[in-house]
């Protein structure tokens, strides 16, 4: 059997001079497979996610992402140029001026022209029905269309695994329809962190509840 893409086993972390967040997590992410995980405000949920990519580090248990075990800062890096990360704000993830600038960021990072980088940009907005986005300047788009350039931009560096963190929030059915549209048309596997328990049944294939400290499978 395949080793899992995704692989937590026993994780303990806390946060410094604060509570346990997590005793003996454990989660596997495998071939196929879009996961989901809600939670109480504070239960980790997003904490999760910064820990599979290397972002915080666990006091105690493994990390493997793609059958091995980062050693390192170096390993994790490895590991996220095959991982997109999805933040929950997506002002977090957007800062150049404008979006084909900001989708085109990632592919120069990964050493494409800035030629080519803009290509893999203009061509990825085309697919996701953003072309018309392409000149606008960032601070200038709602709420959705923020979300969808930022999705745009994790896309255009051809990840094989999403780590979405609440894609849906504050935004309206409309914005809610698009981005779970565009979703349902990819072939990634996903770990996607939501309060909208909705989405996610419509979204994944297997939905968690973090609950003080550990994950409980429901669906």
């Amino acid at each position: 059997m395949p080793a899992p893409l995704i692989e937590l086993n026993g994780i303990v972390f806390r946060y410094p001079h604060g509570p346990e967040v997590f005793r003996d997590l454990r989660l596997a992410l495998c071939a196929g497979e879009r996961i989901g995980i809600t939670g109480s405000n504070g239960s980790g949920k997003s904490t999760l996610l910064q820990l599979v990519v290397g972002l915080m580090r666990p006091e105690g248990g493994t990390i493997r992402l793609f059958g091995e075990a980062p050693a390192g800062e170096p390993g994790f890096v490895s590991a996220r140029r095959r991982i997109g990360f999805l933040f929950q704000d997506s002002d977090d993830q957007l800062f150049c001026p404008t979006v084909l600038e900001d989708v085109a960021f990632g592919p120069l990072n990964q050493g494409h022209s800035q030629a080519a980088a803009h290509g893999i940009a203009a061509a990825k907005l085309e697919e996701m029905g953003l072309t018309h986005l392409a000149e606008r300047v960032i601070y200038r788009l709602s709420g959705g269309e923020k979300r969808m350039v930022a999705l745009a931009g994790v896309l255009a560096m051809s990840p094989e695994v999403l780590l979405l963190d609440e894609p849906t929030a504050g935004l309206d059915s409309a914005a809610v329809r698009r981005i779970e549209s565009q979703l349902g048309m990819l072939n990634h596997e996903m770990i996607v962190v939501s309060h909208d328990n909705d989405f996610l049944e419509r979204a994944c294939n297997a939905i968690y509840v973090l609950h003080e400290g550990v994950l409980v499978r429901t669906v």
